[in-house]
């Protein structure tokens, strides 16, 4: 037979088949799986280093150099990662006493994160300061729930960023806590806050409906659980729209794994995040593909460094 006349015959038959139901369609779809890994920190406080070898419950965990060779070893062996920090970058350790944040943001800068939102404790040298330490960033500060028009920070952030990874377009946006009360006036200045769940969802419905992103994740430094009406990321997550996954901070929440609740049209959204000081890698695992468009394959929570045997 001719080639041409069996390559277009086969082609034919195929879609007829396919079309009567007899080929099942997920042995199309696993061709064009795509896989994503997410990679995920919150609340590092200026932690470069391991916990001192003192006997303490956190003796030799986290530093940016064990998490720098963990994330070269992922990036290693998957195609897509998209790296990501939820806030609170400074403050906790002399580092950022003396240096005011340089060193944090050139080790995110060597890790290649993606970006990253902000947190309370960003604020702590001022705004003039974060802006001036963003000169050493090569990678976005997501926030929509902030307004810093005449500020310091005036065109040094976006409310919301896709990052194309393969086939797929991944929208990313951010919210912070409300500074009043928390953080001095002086050090946020004229930083207006903005209703966090009311501009997460209009970024949210921007990223999927206009940007056609496959998936939204919103960096939030809400706070995961309060005992008040303060708004968290569980109640976040239920008034949201749009949103697929809400990597948090604030709390220092170790969570064992995600927890997923409905959003307001009653879609599953996932909800993470892993404590505080860089101890714990936060890993989710998505596969992407025609039948299934979103499927979280697993999630891991990495403990970087290692505790002393002795």
């Amino acid at each position: 037979m001719d080639r041409r006349k069996f390559l277009r015959d086969s082609a034919l038959t195929g879609g007829a088949l396919l079309a009567a139901g007899m080929i099942p369609t997920d042995l199309y779809a696993a061709t064009d799986e795509t896989r994503l890994v997410i990679l995920h920190t919150n609340d590092v406080h200026s932690r470069l280093e391991p916990f001192p070898m003192d006997g303490s419950r956190n003796q030799g965990l986290g530093g940016v150099a064990a998490r720098a060779e963990l994330i070269k070893t992922i990036r290693a062996t998957e195609d897509h990662v998209l790296l990501l920090d939820a806030g609170d970058i400074f403050q906790g350790t002399p580092f950022f006493n003396i240096y005011k944040g340089e060193p944090e943001m050139k080790a995110m800068a060597a890790m290649n994160y993606d970006a990253c939102t902000m947190g309370n404790h960003d604020f702590d040298a001022g705004l003039e300061n974060f802006a001036t330490q963003l000169k050493h960033a090569n990678f976005p500060v997501i926030i929509s729930n902030y307004d810093f028009t005449a500020t310091p920070m005036e065109g040094k952030y976006v409310p919301y960023k896709v990052f194309k990874k393969g086939k797929l377009k991944i929208g990313v946006t951010g919210v912070g806590v409300e500074m009043a009360g928390l953080v001095p006036d002086s050090l946020f200045g004229n930083t207006k806050y903005l209703d966090p769940i009311q501009k997460a969802n209009e970024m949210a419905d921007l990223l999927k409906n206009k940007e056609k992103c496959d998936m939204v994740i919103c960096l939030s430094h809400l706070g995961y659980k309060y005992n008040d009406n303060k708004v968290s990321d569980i109640v976040f997550a239920k008034e949201s729209q749009n949103i697929d996954l809400i990597i948090g901070g604030h709390t220092h929440t170790f969570m064992p794994k995600p927890d997923v609740y409905k959003n307001k049209v009653g879609s599953d959204i996932i909800v993470n995040q892993v404590g505080w000081a860089g101890i714990n890698l936060g890993r989710l695992d998505f596969s992407f593909s025609g039948v299934q468009k979103k499927n979280l394959l697993k999630a891991h929570t990495v403990v970087v460094g290692e505790k002393s045997t002795n």
